[in-house]
């Protein structure tokens, strides 16, 4: 029996998603925080969002469990 080590919903891949006001189902807008490391990306279309959520998985691919230093890096740019 494998014991798995990674949960499958980790909590560095949680995230906040705010949206804006005046956001529409044509023109969506708004903020994406990851509750982890707090790296905050705005976005102006719903692709924008997806590259945003794309792209802070990227960065955290290389951090294991506990290890931040990947996401504080880009937290810091």
């Amino acid at each position: 029996m494998s014991l798995k080590h990674e949960p499958k919903y980790p909590s560095r891949r949680a995230y906040v998603l705010k949206v804006r006001s005046d956001a529409t189902s044509a023109s969506l807008a708004g903020r994406l925080e990851n509750l982890v490391t707090g790296v905050r990306r705005e976005f102006a279309s719903g692709e924008e969002l997806v590259e945003s959520i794309a792209s802070d998985i990227q960065a955290s691919d290389g951090a294991g469990p506990g290890d931040l230093s990947v996401e504080r890096r880009c937290q810091s740019s």
